[in-house]
């Protein structure tokens, strides 16, 4: 019979062998090879396909990985922000926007967020919540994927029109009742002519929002500045306002970035 010092041992071993085929797994996914089959993970790695399965069914149960329903191809999930928070401080477009979030919420009364997009989702990775009793305030991690979403319009704006009407052919922007693809795609130049995409109580009836993107110095939109208030204390006009003003600020944060963005 082994010692129980063996049979830690033993056990140790087991467990860092565990842990290093997460790892390996988790290396598959590159930027040039962002989607893996479980087939692919299992050759590159070197375990049987049962063992990557079973791998990534739990990475997918914590949000690690995502998997398309469709190809049933897997990709690294937004979950990865709830465990990497500390790293998310050294990422530009969060280091940079945070003076400018605090200035909006400072200038507006209202609680000032980022959001990135993950392709079909708008995720909130900062937040400077307002300083009034009544706010609208959300999670970090928080995740947005209804199409008259402020920042889900905002990020919709900057896709491929085949991508957006393959997004709402799947059905992958929630809509309380169908829309049609026609008029939504026209809200989406007209965010793209005004700079900002507004939602007036429109995905929740107490609560008003404006968004606007942010460029870096390639013109690629890497992010959302998000402006949230009580719908009650937000006029339409007002409204409009406020979305100039996180036009504003995320022009600010896109100048910051390198990008070439015009005063308006």
């Amino acid at each position: 019979m082994p010692t129980t010092a063996t049979a830690r041992s033993a056990q140790d071993q087991r467990g860092g062998s565990v842990i290093a085929n997460v790892f390996e797994v988790l290396r598959c996914f590159t930027s040039d090879a962002p989607d893996q089959g479980v087939t692919e993970i299992a050759r590159r790695v070197g375990l049987h396909k049962s063992s990557v399965s079973r791998i990534l069914s739990t990475l997918e149960a914590e949000g690690i990985v995502e998997r398309d329903e469709r190809t049933r191809r897997y990709r690294l999930g937004l979950g990865l922000i709830g465990i990497a928070a500390p790293l998310l401080a050294s990422l530009d477009v969060r280091r940079i926007a945070v003076p400018e979030l605090v200035a909006l919420r400072d200038r507006t009364g209202e609680t000032a967020a980022l959001t990135v997009w993950d392709g079909q989702e708008s995720v909130s990775v900062e937040q400077v919540a307002s300083k009034r009793n009544v706010k609208q305030t959300s999670a970090l991690g928080s995740r947005y994927g209804t199409g008259l979403s402020a920042s889900v319009q905002v990020f919709c704006a900057q896709e491929e029109e085949s991508r957006v009407r393959e997004l709402l052919a799947r059905g992958d922007l929630g809509f309380d009742e169908p829309m049609d693809a026609e008029v939504y795609l026209e809200r989406l130049e007209e965010v793209r002519r005004t700079g900002f995409a507004l939602n007036d109580g429109e995905t929740l009836p107490d609560e008003a929002a404006a968004a606007a993107p942010v460029l870096d110095h390639r013109g690629l939109c890497v992010g959302a500045l998000l402006l949230a208030a009580p719908r009650f204390r937000v006029s339409r006009a007002q409204l409009e306002e406020l979305g100039m003003q996180t036009r504003a600020a995320a022009d600010a944060v896109s100048r910051r970035m390198g990008a070439d963005v015009p005063r308006r």
